[in-house]
């Protein structure tokens, strides 16, 4: 479970206006933002239902930010292989099991965008399971992917932060 404390911490770590919040300086607008697990698991409840009229998986951004932003995921089904050249991924499981796999090579990659790669798979990569509470963080360039079980659901708060070098 994550708790609204390490939430908030989460939300506001890559804030350009927290230098104004410092001791004798004047805010000039309020920049925390706070969100609930209870929200987060009433939207991800309407996420899974939308993956299950759909293709299996859904997600919301739920905040967009100048270097990032943060997305609710659900699957009811595995990913496909993936590769973002700009941007981390920090996965906060908050509901279910997965399988990520990160490193190795995309099988049958095609280009889908600026920096963005999808495959069918991710091959020769190390494997970890994640559960609740567990958080991952995958960096640019790392080509991933998400599994599930059979009857296997997996929710998590995504943060994409843009890496530049």
């Amino acid at each position: 479970m994550i708790s609204d404390r390490i939430l908030k911490q989460l939300l506001a770590a890559d804030d350009p206006a927290a230098e104004s919040r410092k001791p004798g300086r004047k805010p000039e607008q309020e920049s925390v933002d706070h969100t609930t697990r209870p929200v987060l698991m009433e939207r991800a409840a309407y996420l899974k239902q939308m993956a299950r009229a759909g293709e299996g998986s859904a997600n919301e951004i739920l905040k967009e930010f100048p270097r990032h932003n943060i997305q609710l995921s659900v699957r009811l089904r595995s990913g496909i292989a993936e590769l973002h050249e700009h941007f981390a991924d920090l996965f906060i499981v908050l509901d279910g099991r997965a399988t990520m796999v990160t490193g190795g090579i995309i099988v049958n990659p095609q280009s889908v965008g600026p920096g963005e790669v999808r495959g069918s798979v991710v091959a020769d990569g190390a494997r970890q399971e994640l559960r609740a509470g567990d958080v991952a963080h995958i960096a640019a360039g790392t080509p991933h992917q998400i599994l599930l079980a059979v009857d296997a659901t997996f929710t998590a708060m995504v943060i994409k932060i843009e890496e530049t070098s």
